[in-house]
């Protein structure tokens, strides 16, 4: 979360005249994330999140990620919900930008990821692919192999900037990952950003996931890829396979697990890996003056990719078929 677009009093009051949600008690920004920018709101009836989407989310798209939200918490996952307008719409307009009001998830993400995190973490990710389950809309991966090319071809130029060869380095990368993407594996409803920052814990209980803004239709076991990337590495750079054990094991107790998905995780945290690379490199390349939001390290993901690349399958990851 961030905040790109400033809002004054007087337009977020017109704004929340279309809601049924009390008076404002307070506001402030949110200074975390990299994509749309957010506002903490207190009203006499409780705590709620404004989001004005920006540039990098499409307004078409944000039926799907409302409505996924909407589908997801009608069938028990413990997500944010988005809430209703007074002509029933979850959607308006607010400097500008389209803008939604969702409602408020009590937890703090976990800043430091310890092993009791990552097994909830699994099985939440597990039921959130279960829940998507019978979602009428369907969303591409944008950000998938397919839209990998033109990421790297907009930041290609630039890319030893940051580190000398990486432009080069990233073409292999492509080359090998087109040839090489699997095929035909179970398919449906994935988040595609589930990192610390998006999941919520009070104590060691889970508590709920939110931004669903890169919810798309995918492998499922993309999604679990994305989640061996995002919670288990360490801050050296290293994988902790006792970590990545517990978050396969913990999703396969709630969704099992084929022997082809299995067989597909390193190629796919592969390409994950190289997924936030190139995102991170754009954004570490094109960032936005007078946001106070820094953009993230792309070498960070530059040194997973390594380690996906020289991995010998599952064993290098610690990970037991179940």
């Amino acid at each position: 979360m961030a905040v790109y677009t400033d809002v004054d009093d007087d337009a977020l009051a017109a704004f929340l005249a279309g809601y049924d949600i009390g008076t404002l008690a307070g506001y402030r920004g949110i200074a975390e994330g990299v994509e749309n920018s957010n506002f903490l709101l207190d009203t006499d009836r409780g705590r709620y999140i404004l989001t004005l989407y920006e540039k990098r989310v499409k307004k078409e798209d944000l039926p799907f990620f409302l409505g996924l939200m909407q589908h997801l918490a009608a069938r028990g996952l413990a997500c944010p919900t988005p809430i209703h307008r007074r002509d029933g719409t979850m959607l308006g307009e607010l400097c500008g930008r389209p803008a939604a009001i969702i409602s408020f998830l009590q937890g703090v993400w976990p800043r430091r990821v310890a092993l009791a995190h990552c097994a909830p973490v699994g099985a939440a990710l597990a039921e959130l692919h279960l829940a998507g389950a019978g979602f009428a809309l369907h969303r591409e991966n944008a950000l998938g192999p397919k839209g990998w090319r033109p990421l790297y071809e907009a930041c290609a130029a630039r890319a030893d900037e940051v580190e000398k060869g990486l432009a080069a380095e990233l073409a292999g990368e492509l080359a090998f990952l087109d040839a090489n993407w699997p095929r035909g594996l179970p398919e449906g409803v994935i988040h595609a950003d589930l990192f610390p920052d998006n999941v919520f814990f009070l104590g060691e209980t889970f508590s709920g996931m939110i931004d669903f803004y890169f919810a798309c239709n995918d492998f499922y076991a993309y999604d679990l890829a994305v989640c061996l990337n995002a919670w288990c590495f360490e801050t050296d750079g290293a994988l902790n396979a006792t970590k990545a054990r517990r978050l396969v094991a913990g999703y396969a107790k709630k969704r099992a697990l084929s022997a082809a998905e299995f067989d597909a995780l390193p190629i796919l945290a592969r390409g994950s890996a190289l997924r936030f690379l190139l995102t991170r490199l754009f954004d570490w390349l094109n960032h936005p003056p007078g946001a106070f939001v820094k953009p993230k390290d792309p070498l960070e993901y530059a040194k997973k990719l390594r380690f996906h690349r020289a991995a010998a399958g599952l064993a290098s990851y610690g990970i037991e078929r179940t």
